[in-house]
């Protein structure tokens, strides 16, 4: 256990988010690290975290005694939080939300306080220079994110927890199937991959396709069009479209799939990537951001279903044993390089040194 306090700011702190409910298991993993934890966040939900982490919510009506008014009020009452609470932290961490130090990075430069960044998106802008400007140090996980390349920039292991993202015992692995797990949206590529298993279907090979996800209200339209380029496959028994599931439930999920299929945009480190490897479930990506850690053969060209089907084809005319070999080394990879176990003590070091 370390001496130093931490302000942890984030959207979302609930089990139940399909997006960040991963961030739970971070804060029980950072409770071991940080003396104490305060975190403040969008979105409080339910959770179960150790006693030296305490989270408040900027959607709070009652909170410091002002009421929510938009996004005004919001700011008013962030800032109101950070200043009441200024003796009671020691280092920041911002995750992925560059909004929270454009409006109190001055602020904290002025306490003293150390900042630190995090964000890996592969694009940005110049409130996001600014963001890094006024951070100490920016960690990011792809090496293609808008924050790598600068003297403040350090790449970090994902954080997944490897002890839940593993084989989940009985569950059984379905042979020659594939899964899709995020949301479905444009920029998640899913049109993609369903007109790469048309093409499969077409060549007659045998497989089967889940996607799980939701669509949020303005990928409504995105979504109908997926389902109904879809039917065929859904029709002849080889699709079926589920509901989004909790992070905490993604685990079992992964372990009844043999393929999992990625398209996010280059340069993108999809996290669900490392979570379905860490299971045993085979990822088949196009974003070069794994390229220095994934086989070749686990690689399909950008928005090309062609070269995906070629892909997913080529796994499953692999023999047992060498997609087995495949599957321990990626689950290895993860173990080794991307352990939750390993990133708050490095979070903790940046902090002290930058």
């Amino acid at each position: 256990m370390y001496s130093m306090r931490l302000l942890f700011i984030t959207q979302s702190v609930d089990e139940r988010d399909t997006v960040l409910g991963f961030v739970c298991g971070w804060l029980r993993e950072f409770a071991n690290e940080f003396s104490d934890i305060s975190v403040v966040c969008l979105r409080k939900g339910v959770f179960s975290l150790p006693e030296n982490v305490k989270v408040f919510s900027i959607n709070n009506t009652k909170c410091c005694g002002l009421q929510t008014l938009g996004v005004v009020g919001k700011a008013l009452i962030f800032l109101r939080f950070v200043w009441r609470t200024r003796n009671d932290y020691d280092a920041v961490f911002v995750h992925m939300n560059q909004e929270y130090i454009l409006l109190a990075g001055v602020l904290w430069k002025i306490l003293g306080k150390k900042v630190a960044l995090w964000y890996n998106h592969t694009s940005g802008n110049f409130l996001t220079r600014t963001a890094m400007m006024l951070a100490d140090v920016v960690f990011h996980t792809s090496p293609y994110a808008f924050t790598a390349g600068t003297k403040k920039s350090v790449r970090m292991p994902a954080g997944i927890d490897v002890e839940r993202f593993s084989q989940v015992a009985g569950v059984v692995r379905a042979p020659k199937s594939i899964l899709y797990l995020g949301r479905i949206a444009p920029v998640k590529g899913v049109k993609t991959l369903i007109e790469a298993s048309l093409i499969l279907q077409q060549r007659g090979v045998d497989f089967s396709i889940t996607i799980c996800g939701d669509a949020l209200p303005r990928d409504s339209e995105y979504e109908k069009r997926v389902r109904q380029l879809a039917e065929p496959l859904v029709v002849s028994g080889k699709c079926r479209f589920i509901a989004g599931v909790p992070n905490s439930e993604a685990p079992s999920v992964f372990s009844s799939h043999k393929i999992f299929v990625n398209l996010t945009p280059a340069g993108n480190y999809d996290k669900t990537v490392l979570e379905a490897a860490a299971c045993g479930t085979i990822p088949i990506v196009s974003s070069p951001a794994f390229r220095d850690a994934f086989p070749t053969e686990l690689f399909f060209e950008e928005k090309n279903p062609q070269s995906l089907a070629d892909a997913i084809e080529k796994m499953f005319t692999l023999r047992e044993d060498e997609q087995l070999e495949i599957s321990n080394r990626l689950r290895k990879y993860v173990e080794e390089k991307h352990n939750l176990k390993i990133l708050p003590k490095r979070i903790y070091e940046n902090l002290l040194h930058c």
